[in-house]
């Protein structure tokens, strides 16, 4: 169903968003959008410009690990649900 809204409509709509009350960040929230502010110095590049800065780079890295540190971080991953992949990627990215 294809509805279009009508001016009206959607003044409504933004004054009920508005009305909400702010929502209040938890200490946790309020410092990892402080650090992510800090990393952003407002310097805009291209869409192009960025795939040129990357160019070079895979994205795949090979490791080698003693297999129990494999055992327990397949272990890890799958007690929280993911793909090692993803798991390490976590951990990488901490």
């Amino acid at each position: 169903m294809n509805h279009e809204l009508t001016r009206e409509e959607i003044q409504r709509r933004f004054d009920e968003i508005n009305a909400r009350p702010a929502v209040t960040l938890t200490p946790e929230e309020a410092a990892s959008l402080a650090e992510a502010e800090a990393v952003n110095d407002g310097t805009l590049v291209s869409l192009e410009e960025f795939k040129r800065s990357l160019e070079g780079y895979s994205g795949r890295l090979v490791l080698r690990i003693p297999r129990s540190l494999h055992r327990d971080l397949k272990e890890q991953a799958a007690a929280e649900g993911v793909s090692l992949n993803q798991y390490m990627l976590y951990k990488l990215s901490k």
